[in-house]
């Protein structure tokens, strides 16, 4: 007869596998506990090495279906409240979302926090706190030169005080009316989040988190990595979950990849890829001449393959606009990415006219909502066999994957 770990483990075992995670009743069923034991928690044991599953685009059997489209909150909910939050976070989870995606920066004191860059000027009240008046630098990061407040000039406990603000008022001034209210979040406490929303609901909350500047940071001695790797150890729910970890810069993921090789399957690298016509900060510093661009035909997809599972482009290198701005036809790139064995899962969908084709739009200004326009447009991408995408409102993102045609 069946233990009742055992019952409470099956649902979490069948999302894992959904998502090509393989992993046992007893792991399944201690990753639902681990989030309420008082105790010290014991040890998950990462689960025996599966047998080699199909790469995405690889001929199936005539049987299996197709897992759907995953569903990748963006900086959590942000069309709906203001970015990396843990109100974000929690709303997208509410929303459907397979998983939440932290933009990772570093703390003077080390700490992993979330936030979309190390420059905090926009994002925060920090302009108006006098005590860190003195805190305002000029810096070059990544060959570009800003005046701001940055976070690696703040400790843990300095960021707690201040208040996230919404990144572009101008379009989402409902997100703007709750500004204020919310801290920046530790990676810890995002991490803690999914995994209580994981035993609430008896479905993994995928993290998909993104090292932001990761050279920048090793150049003033917050290496990212190691700081990332221990992490993922030390959390019980990392070594279960569905994990993605991304990044502009290839150094960093072939870094990962050394540290966790292939022995922890539920652990995935994402090449991010930037403008075309942009290189990574890592080559630039490296005097590597090749641009994104390179990453994008046969011989850049293989070579991204020995590092990466997957890519996330711009969504535009999937299915571009014409002259008018309309969706034009898909191109070639999912087929040659799952020809190397990559997912694909391009960035990002949102659901403002601004973002939207022109022919997806709806009436009134740029800011305006137009939700069956971003449906409408993500049928167009989920219909060119991406893997996943990159959405501000992952309710929205669930109604397309849930109602595809």
């Amino acid at each position: 007869m069946p233990s009742q770990i055992d019952v409470l483990a099956r649902p979490v075992m069948h999302a894992l596998r959904r998502w090509r995670f393989p992993v046992t009743a007893a792991a399944a069923g201690a990753m639902l506990v681990a989030g309420c034991a008082t105790a010290p928690r014991p040890k998950l044991h990462a689960p025996p090495a599966p047998a080699p599953a199909p790469a995405p685009g690889a001929p199936q059997s005539p049987t299996a279906e197709k897992p759907k489209a995953l569903v990748i909150a963006h900086r959590g909910a942000s069309a709906l409240r203001p970015e990396h939050t843990l109100a974000a976070y929690a709303k997208a989870i509410e929303d459907g979302a397979d998983a939440i995606e932290p933009d990772l920066v570093m703390t003077r004191d080390g700490v992993l926090v979330a936030r979309h860059e190390n420059d905090i000027t926009g994002t925060t009240n920090v302009a108006e706190m006098a005590q860190f008046t003195d805190r305002k630098r000029t810096k070059v990061i990544d060959g570009e030169r800003l005046t701001g407040w940055f976070t690696e000039d703040f400790t843990l406990a300095e960021l707690k005080t201040l208040r996230a603000r919404e990144r572009i008022p101008r379009l989402r001034p409902a997100n703007a009316r709750l500004n204020d209210q919310f801290e920046i979040p530790t990676f810890d406490e995002i991490v803690r989040l999914a995994e209580q929303a994981a035993l609430r609901t008896g479905k993994p909350i995928g993290i998909y988190a993104e090292l932001k500047h990761p050279s920048y940071f090793r150049g003033i001695g917050l290496p990212m990595e190691d700081k990332l790797a221990a992490t993922v150890r030390a959390k019980p729910y990392l070594g279960q979950a569905p994990l993605f970890i991304q990044c502009f810069e290839g150094g960093s993921l072939r870094a990962l990849r050394r540290t966790f090789g292939h022995a922890q399957p539920n652990v995935k690298l994402v090449q991010l890829v930037g403008n075309p016509r942009k290189s990574p900060a890592d080559w630039k510093l490296a005097g590597d001449p090749r641009t994104f661009g390179d990453m994008l035909n046969t011989t850049g997809l293989r070579e991204v393959a020995t590092y990466a599972d997957g890519i996330g482009p711009e969504k535009s290198s999937v299915v571009p606009r014409d002259a008018e701005g309309a969706l034009a036809a898909p191109t070639a790139l999912v087929r040659q990415a799952h020809a190397s064995g990559l997912f694909v899962h391009p960035y990002t969908f949102r659901p403002e006219n601004s973002f939207l084709p022109k022919a997806l739009q709806t009436g009134g200004d740029e800011a305006t909502r137009s939700p069956s326009g971003m449906v409408r447009e993500l049928e167009a991408f989920i219909a060119a066999d991406v893997d996943g995408f990159f959405t501000d409102d992952p309710a929205l993102g669930r109604r397309a994957v849930d109602t595809k045609r």
